[in-house]
């Protein structure tokens, strides 16, 4: 799978970080693919989340985002999906740790809490950020095989 596309969704709270960033990703040669939503009408946040996670845990996208007011949400949603490790990231720090032990290929970002310069740093940050393995390898092992049992995969 290509690092370089993503998948990107978002509720009607995060439509505008939503669209600055798929512009962000753009300039940096990602292919995006945007599930919605395309409009501030009221949407509800599942919706969304569901599409970009059940695309990320198949193996179709290798990196998704999503977006709504708090990230509470998407975050929720998207971490019920196998093989989907999303993170809810309000800081760079946060974005990097997150890569670096635990290959999360979801980021979550806050739309009615974070900035877009802010934003676009924590995006960068997660994108470039590769995983160390090695003894992080071995917990999310302990993960993935859980979901088996839990799942029936």
């Amino acid at each position: 799978m290509d690092a370089k596309r993503i998948i990107i969704g978002s509720d009607h709270a995060g439509y505008h970080l939503k669209e600055t960033i798929k512009q962000y990703l753009a300039e940096m040669g990602h292919e995006i693919t945007d599930v919605g939503t395309h409009c501030m009408d009221d949407t509800d946040y599942p919706d969304f989340g569901i599409m970009v996670s059940k695309r990320v845990s198949s193996g179709e996208f290798t990196r998704g985002i999503l977006i709504c007011g708090s990230g509470v949400g998407m975050t929720i949603v998207a971490n019920k999906f196998p093989s989907v490790r999303a993170v809810l990231c309000l800081d760079e720090d946060t974005a990097r740790m997150s890569r670096l032990h635990n290959d999360t290929n979801v980021l979550v970002l806050a739309g009615r809490r974070t900035d877009i310069e802010r934003a676009k740093t924590i995006t960068g940050t997660w994108l470039k950020t590769a995983f160390e393995g090695g003894r992080h390898q071995r917990r999310l092992d302990k993960i993935r095989d859980m979901e088996r049992k839990l799942c029936g995969r």
